[in-house]
């Protein structure tokens, strides 16, 4: 009983330990790789502009992402009552509709992309 006491301590302790130890890994070895990538490109004289990011978001993804995160939010506060008024089991109330909401909020942020793409080009 001891023995397996221990052994649970242990995967409690090590397992969060070898997350954030794989997770630095994986941050140097691209960190890095990059580094020598643009010291190569200014080597050979060429312009390492390339790689600098001109930047991450645009109008139409912070869209996207917003009606998504709109999207789930609702789901999780439908789930919750469909779960506790409808008595569905937990499982399928949250799930169906974090992702139907996640769903009707892409579709949302695809149909306003596209009104804004038809006035752009009429005007």
């Amino acid at each position: 009983m001891l023995n397996q006491l221990n052994k649970n301590v242990m995967v409690e302790i090590l397992v969060p330990i070898a997350l954030f130890a794989m997770i630095f890994g994986i941050v140097y070895v691209v960190s890095s790789s990059r580094h020598k990538q643009i010291m190569a490109m200014i080597e050979k004289g060429a312009d390492p502009a390339l790689f600098r990011r001109k930047g991450r978001f645009n109008k139409n993804s912070i869209l996207k992402y917003g009606l998504l995160f709109i999207g789930v939010g609702v789901g999780i506060l439908l789930g919750n009552l469909l779960e506790s008024m409808a008595g569905l089991q937990t499982e399928a109330a949250y799930f169906s509709m974090i992702l139907l909401f996640g769903g009707a909020g892409l579709i949302t942020a695809f149909l306003i992309e596209g009104k804004k793409k038809e006035e752009k080009s009429e005007g």
